[in-house]
């Protein structure tokens, strides 16, 4: 199964859609890895016209490519598939929308991203700040992968939103009082403004959502921020040099109305419709 509207032919799309069904990390709640499947079930329940953007999914050219397929347990192994896959695309001159999955798959999907765009910025939204040095032993996880990806591209280049769960010690990291936005998207402007001039990835963990919309993720967190808020931000994108997004921690069995899964798959349309010329 395909997104809604998705191309027939990779060769005349510049947005690939690419599911990533990784949970291997997860500590609380696992089943992210069901999530690619569910969004693109969800889509057929949309309309493929946005009112919000005057545009429709039939007027872009993106191709849905399925799922990368991953190992059940080697970690290592599945880090290496995703960045290899994702180089592949992005040097043949694509832009990749990415379902997660939970959080870490952005780590090598930014890795790759790096290897092409050097003074590459990161936008990241989330509950959690994700800049543990290891959790629970393991150096990459879903509450690691901040840390490695600011590692790869400078905490300078890291700009986080809506984060209203962390540790002290990480707001004394180099720029993180600078750089970190609490509780809300107050911020999205002033950090999107500053990286106008470099290509910036969007990392979208979408427990960034009060749990009131969006119960079905992993690591669920009350006091988020809205739908309405969220699509703001992605309607700003349209101004920006967007070359890739992720959209994680979709976990679609903790919330059996659905209803997660067809916010999640309303919030992928969105991102096509925006960052796709």
């Amino acid at each position: 199964m395909r997104f809604l509207c998705s191309s027939a032919l990779i060769k005349k799309s510049k947005t690939v859609l690419v599911g990533v069904p990784y949970d291997g990390t997860s500590t609380f709640r696992p089943g992210s890895r069901f999530a690619p499947l569910s969004i693109r079930e969800s889509s057929y329940g949309l309309e493929s016209y946005s009112p919000y953007q005057d545009k429709d999914l039939r007027e872009i050219k993106f191709f849905d490519i399925g799922d990368i397929p991953l190992s059940h347990s080697d970690l290592q192994l599945n880090l290496k598939i995703i960045e290899s896959f994702i180089l592949k695309l992005i040097l043949k001159g694509k832009k990749t929308v990415c379902l997660g999955g939970e959080h870490l798959i952005s780590y090598p999907i930014v890795k790759a991203y790096k290897k092409k765009y050097k003074d590459l910025a990161i936008i990241h939204l989330d509950a959690h700040s994700d800049l543990a040095n290891s959790f629970r032993g393991e150096k990459f996880s879903h509450a690691t992968v901040m840390r490695r990806i600011a590692e790869l591209v400078g905490f300078e280049n890291l700009y986080q939103l809506g984060i209203r769960s962390m540790v002290r010690e990480n707001r004394l990291l180099p720029k993180r009082k600078e750089n970190m936005c609490m509780f809300n998207l107050s911020k999205a402007e002033e950090y999107l403004n500053e990286s106008k001039d470099k290509p910036i990835y969007v990392s979208i963990d979408l427990d960034i959502l009060d749990t009131a919309y969006f119960p079905g993720t992993g690591t669920p967190e009350p006091g988020g921020i809205t739908f309405k808020e969220l699509l703001t931000f992605i309607l700003s994108l349209r101004d920006f040099h967007v070359v890739g997004v992720d959209v994680v921690e979709l976990s679609p069995h903790y919330d059996q109305s659905g209803i997660s899964s067809i916010t999640a798959a309303s919030i992928v349309k969105e991102l096509l419709l925006s960052i796709s010329d």
